[in-house]
Order: C-alpha cells, then structure tokens, then sequence
C-alpha cells in the first residue's frame, strides 16, 4: 500500500523539480518492494489481493520512475531512445494484453521478473545518484527485462486463465506435458 500511495507522491516531486526527495523516496520503494513478497512468504500473510496490489504497486513505481527519467535524465533517454522505446512498448504492451485476456494487469511474479526488478531496481536508484548513469548495469537491466517481459506476454497466451506468482515458461510448459 505503501508503493501505491508514494507513486503519486513521487510524481508530485518530479513536477515540482525535487529531485533530492524523488531520488530518496524512488530508492525506499524499491527497497520495500524488495523485502514486501519475502516478508509475506516468511509470515504466511500472502493472498491473490496481496499479489495484485504488488504488482499494480510495481508498476507505479516503475512508471514514476520512467518519468523521472524523462523530466531529470532527458538526455540519457535520448542516447538510449531505442532500448527505452523497446522496453517501453514491452512494458505497456504486456499490461494491455493480459487486460484483454484476463480483463486485470498480470501477477505472475516469475523468477525472470524478480531477477529483472532487482536489476532494474538498482539501476533506477543508482541513475539518479550518480554523477554518470551506470551504462553497464542499464544494458544488463535492459536485456533481463526485455526477456521477463516476453516471457510475461508468452505466459498470458499459455495460461487460459489468470494466475498468480508463476515460476517461468519452463514450469508452466513442464506441467502441460
């Protein structure tokens, strides 16, 4: 809940030019996002609402994050439009495709996608505090996310039905055979 409610903050603080609060507050949601599924696992506390209100709480973040980056990185992004453009329209063309066919934003929590948050994760804290964006780690997070979210939008037509916290292809192909 935290997530959701500090998306919209962290959207205020990019508009008003406040990037030292943005930076701080983007850094504690990842980190929260880190801990959050473990903790609920650890505590026997996780539910199909839980993983839904993660997953939509993820991808809040990850859009302020994006605007973050256009409003205080723009030049970054324009070195890098075509990766970005890649991993944007995967992005946006995930969450529409499983709206359409299970009328609700995907929750598979894939062993690829968490590998793809954590990455993704440090980058988006490290870009914005770092003097020089970490180009290596970008190139990293931008080939492991584009892999999870092909996985993600091939696990939508594999699985009739929506499901939640989904290993990967692999299981899912293993236990159809």
């Amino acid at each position: 809940m935290y997530r959701l409610i500090v998306s919209s903050l962290l959207i205020i603080l990019i508009l008003t030019n406040n990037i030292n609060w943005f930076k701080w507050l983007l850094a504690f949601s990842f980190f929260t996002d880190l801990i959050d599924g473990t903790l609920a696992r650890h505590y026997k506390v996780n539910s199909i609402f839980g993983s839904k209100l993660d997953s939509i709480a993820d991808d809040m973040t990850i859009v302020a994050a994006i605007i973050g980056l256009l409003k205080f990185k723009m030049t970054f992004i324009m070195d890098n439009y075509i990766i970005v453009s890649v991993l944007i329209t995967l992005f946006l063309g995930q969450i529409i495709i499983a709206l359409i066919r299970y009328h609700k934003i995907s929750s598979f929590h894939t062993y690829l996608a968490k590998t793809a948050a954590i990455v993704l994760g440090i980058f988006l804290i490290l870009v914005f505090f770092m003097k020089e964006p970490p180009y290596l780690l970008f190139y990293s997070a931008a080939v492991i996310t584009i892999f999870d979210l092909v996985e993600e939008i091939t696990l939508v037509f594999l699985l009739p039905e929506w499901k939640t916290n989904v290993k990967g292809i692999y299981w899912v192909l293993k236990n159809k055979l």
